[in-house]
């Protein structure tokens, strides 16, 4: 039995609590008025020589009109401009209050889609009747234990979000599709059918409901098979297993829809859901790999041998590739076709202030392991494969970091405390769990009929 060293255990609450006071500090000192916006603009003016003016004073004098004099013509304008400059500072206010919102979000949508994405690869496993990955189950049941905490979680804010109104992370709920509203989105009179309150949260619970759901009986069946005389569970965890990536692909389609394409709900992509997928199934495999690599340095896990790692390396290889293909596919097809309401998803990230992360996230997560993960040697080396699974990690969070907030807290680029915070305090949450998961069953799934495959297995 493994068990969860005191160092690890006061890591993870040190992170846990350090997190909550990033995120806190970001509550705290996010503005409250578009008074408190006026001066940090003005603070910018004078930090960065730039100016607030719309219209500049050219010298001059407006003309008189049979309509009126220059006089009314210069208040209505004025007035015209005064209540633009007000609807503005709203504008902004409502995105820099997002904020704190937006990098909780990221965080914990992270840490969630890479225990669902670990449980997928589990799935596929047993659906393959793999005979090489056994040895690995109870790792993988063990990382997929954040799920139903993580779900809950996620559940928890987008209720608040929605029917609490705690934020405006999601611009189209506060949108009408009547023509004489205030509020009127002509984006929204295709989409009301599927973006409404109602649906959205029914679907969030049935997204939530199938991933817990099949993972509490796929490693209910699991457990049960290591005292078992005969493989009924491991057949019955066979056919759950077929269902449940057949049910995963429909959830995960519409949950990229639901929970993250719809923050700019006037764009649109088919390929979303699958590039989605692939960013959180590679980063699923690495943290696979990263915990089978730890528990293995501290001796839990000594039927595990360097052609599991080396497997694992492959797969972080190969799916890094299949990531670049999608994100490939999207930007090159709405890139070469030019169409308004599809590049302007693009002008922030590959344009404007967010394109460091866009561009290095690229880097980090296709050209560097496409130098580094070719090389057999170097999947074999588990110290120079932990250090890759980080920065793949570390690109990936980008990437979901770059597709949320943009649409949040708008097109100029904020990354400190509350981020880091958040980070910090989901990811000490997630060590917490999966450690204290794994100390509950042997590491060892001694029941499954490939275990003596798995055990001798060696790919070289």
């Amino acid at each position: 039995m493994y068990t969860f060293s005191s160092k690890l255990k006061t890591f993870s609450i040190a992170l846990v609590i350090l997190g909550a006071l990033g995120i806190g500090y970001g509550f705290f000192t996010a503005p409250k008025t578009t008074d408190d916006i006026k001066e940090m603009m003005q603070h910018a003016e004078e930090t960065h020589g730039t100016t607030t003016e719309h219209v500049a004073d050219t010298g001059h004098k407006a003309p008189v009109s049979e309509h009126g004099t220059a006089d009314e013509h210069a208040v209505t304008a004025d007035s015209h401009d005064a209540h633009a400059d007000e609807h503005h500072l709203e504008h902004v206010l409502m995105q820099s209050q997002n904020r704190p919102w937006s990098a909780v979000y990221v965080a914990m949508l992270f840490f969630l889609l890479i225990a669902v994405c670990v449980l997928v690869f589990y799935a596929m496993q047993r659906a393959a009747s793999a005979g090489w990955s056994p040895v690995l189950f109870r790792v993988m049941e063990g990382i997929t234990a954040y799920i139903l905490p993580g779900s809950l979680i996620v559940l928890a804010f987008l209720i608040y979000s929605s029917v609490g109104h705690g934020n405006h992370m999601f611009a189209w709920m506060y949108t009408s599709i009547d023509p004489t509203a205030e509020n009127y989105d002509f984006a929204m009179e295709t989409k009301d059918w599927w973006l409404n309150l109602p649906g959205w949260l029914i679907r969030s619970v049935i997204y939530v409901l199938i991933w817990v759901g099949f993972r509490h009986l796929m490693v209910k069946n699991s457990r049960a098979q290591d005292n078992a005389t005969d493989i009924k569970h491991f057949n019955k965890n066979f056919k759950y297993s077929v269902i449940f990536l057949a049910l995963f692909l429909v959830s995960e389609l519409f949950m990229a829809f639901d929970w993250l394409m719809a923050i700019d709900h006037h764009w649109f992509s088919q390929l979303y859901p699958f590039y989605v997928f692939s960013s959180m199934l590679v980063s699923a495999i690495t943290v696979i790999a990263l915990v089978t690599m730890y528990l293995r340095s501290k001796g839990a896990l000594p039927n595990v041998n360097d052609s599991h790692v080396h497997d694992l390396g492959k797969y972080m290889f190969g799916f890094s590739i299949f990531w670049t293909y999608l994100w490939f596919d999207q930007f090159m097809l709405q890139w070469y076709a030019n169409i308004p309401e599809e590049v302007v998803y693009f002008m922030p990230r590959l344009l404007g202030s967010y394109q460091p992360l866009f561009i290095g996230m690229l880097i980090m997560n296709f050209v560097f392991p496409v130098l580094i993960l070719m090389n057999k040697d170097y999947k074999n080396k588990p110290w120079f494969l932990a250090i890759s699974g980080l920065v793949i990690l570390a690109g990936h969070y980008i990437d979901l970091f770059v597709m949320v907030a943009p649409g949040t807290v708008g097109n100029e680029l904020h990354f400190g405390i509350p981020e880091i915070g958040a980070i910090l305090f989901f990811l000490g949450l997630f060590l917490y769990v999966v450690f204290n998961a794994l100390t509950k069953v042997p590491l060892h799934a001694k029941g499954n009929p490939f275990m003596k495959e798995s055990e001798v297995y060696h790919y070289y």
